[in-house]
């Protein structure tokens, strides 16, 4: 028979019978040249969510594709009032589509569209408002299936920073202070700051106190300080989420001369740490990631006092084992500049929105860029 013309039947995902075979998919279904480890843990990517669903499509037993997905409440983004200080923040529950994989023999099938859904029928009947999803700009195939096919709106274009890990420690600037907040005091940063932030998270109590989280760095002046409530005229925080504990990444595919040199960067960087020689990290065997997200901050001083944060985060990475450091940001953030990486390991994201029920006001498909979006590290 042909597979045209093969019954697909979609289900929830049973981990007693279906983990080998969902493993064996994942391993075939490489993006790109990357290659994700979930380290015998389908659901880890999205486990620490308060919602969370995966379903799989199945042809005469073997397992042919598979989705996830997530439920949150976040921020749709503020308006200024009429005294144009104070904003209008409006929140809505949203839905997250996560991890969408079909076996490449069975593509072209319509399995994608089947398994995106029978997805979102979980969404509506959990009162989700609207579903986004994130791609690489350039995956032809994933746009399509989203924008033509399943009615989702490209929304948001922001880029994926990514810094290596080098074997020497990066020297954090003796004119910028860290100080490391405990979790009720990032919060209150957090909500009081941030709060009417694009996708901002009404659970942000329930990311920074994940056991994931490696904790929250604020940044000030040297001399300056801070008490709680009260910030210096240029400050800057971040969070740091410990993706090591979720999956691997691998890069296949690169040539042996650019393997050789880039372990070449790396002897000289191990042998001569004093040099700082920005060593390329060995990304072609399974390595691991940190994650900074809740990025921010205001003054004048404000993009120094990330990039002094990021030399932190890269310092913490080095210790845990980690091969790079990575941050994702909106297209317009103005602390952007702040953010080292390098620009050949940094791809553009494109986020797709789909309005999932009319009742809600108005159409946050419609609305336009803010400065700043919350990247919630659970979605990575």
């Amino acid at each position: 028979m042909g597979k045209c013309f093969q019954v697909v039947v979609v289900r929830d995902y049973d981990p007693t019978r279906d983990l080998k075979r969902v493993e064996e998919l994942e391993k075939s279904c490489e993006v790109g040249s990357l290659l994700v480890d979930l380290m015998g843990d389908p659901l880890a990517r999205i486990r620490q969510s308060p919602s969370f669903y995966m379903l799989v499509a199945e042809i005469e037993n073997e397992i042919v594709g598979m989705i996830r997905g997530t439920i949150k409440t976040v921020t749709r983004g503020g308006n200024a009032l009429h005294d144009g200080t104070s904003p209008v923040i409006s929140t809505t529950k949203l839905a997250f589509v996560s991890g969408l994989r079909v076996s490449p023999y069975y593509r072209r099938m319509g399995i994608g569209l089947k398994l995106v859904q029978r997805l979102e029928e979980w969404f509506r009947l959990n009162d989700a408002a609207y579903a986004y999803v994130q791609t690489e700009s350039d995956n032809a195939a994933s746009v399509k299936l989203f924008t033509e096919k399943s009615g989702y709106s490209k929304y948001r274009t922001p880029i994926f920073l990514v810094n290596p890990v080098f074997n020497h420690r990066v020297t954090v600037p003796r004119r910028v202070k860290i100080i490391k907040l405990d979790p009720s005091a990032a919060e209150s940063i957090y909500r009081n700051r941030f709060s009417s932030t694009e996708f901002f998270p009404s659970d942000i109590n329930s990311i920074l106190t994940n056991k994931l989280s490696l904790g929250t760095f604020l940044a000030v002046p040297r001399g300056g300080d801070y008490v709680s409530g009260s910030l210096p005229g240029s400050w800057a925080v971040i969070s740091i989420w410990n993706s090591k504990e979720v999956y691997k990444l691998q890069v296949q595919g690169t040539s042996r001369l650019k393997r050789t040199l880039a372990k070449t960067t790396r002897v000289l960087d191990g042998a001569l740490p004093f040099l700082k020689i920005p060593s390329f990290p060995n990304l072609f065997k399974p390595f691991a990631m940190h994650f900074m997200y809740g990025i921010g901050g205001e003054g004048p001083r404000a993009a120094e006092m990330v990039e002094a944060l990021c030399s932190h985060a890269h310092n913490v990475a080095k210790k845990s084992g980690c091969a790079v450091v990575a941050a994702e940001v909106g297209s317009c953030e103005p602390l952007r500049a702040g953010i080292p990486h390098w620009k050949a390991l940094s791809p553009e994201d494109l986020w797709c929105l789909k309005r999932l029920r009319d009742d809600d006001g108005v159409d946050w498909t419609k609305s336009t860029p803010g400065l700043s979006v919350f990247v919630d590290p659970r979605d990575l």
